[in-house]
C-alpha cells in the first residue's frame, strides 16, 4: 500500500500576513485526511488488485466526505482539511 507523506521544513508566518503557507499541522491534517480516505479504499476494495494513488480521486472523494462532516459536526472547511485563503 503505497501511502503519501509530505516532509516539511517551513519558517514561521507572520500572523499579520494573509496566509500564503499552510503550516504544518494544517499539512499533517491534509495528508491525514488523504490518507484516511486512500487507506478506507484498500479495505473496501474486494479484490485482489490495488489502488494506486490518484489524488484526483481522493480529492472527489474527500469533498463529498467534507460536505457531511461540516453539515453533521458543524466544523469550517478549514477545520477539515485547510487550504491556503485566496
Amino acid at each position: 500500500m503505497q501511502i503519501c507523506k509530505r516532509v516539511v521544513n517551513m519558517p514561521k508566518i507572520d500572523k499579520n500576513l494573509k496566509n500564503m503557507e499552510l503550516n504544518k499541522k494544517q499539512l499533517e491534517r491534509q495528508d491525514f485526511v488523504d490518507n484516511s480516505i486512500f487507506e478506507l479504499l484498500q479495505s473496501l476494495n474486494p479484490t485482489d488488485k490495488s489502488f494506486d494513488w490518484d489524488i484526483e480521486m481522493i480529492a472527489n472523494i474527500r469533498d463529498e466526505i467534507q460536505y457531511y462532516i461540516i453539515e453533521k459536526v458543524n466544523c469550517s472547511e478549514q477545520e477539515f482539511y485547510p487550504y491556503i485563503e485566496e
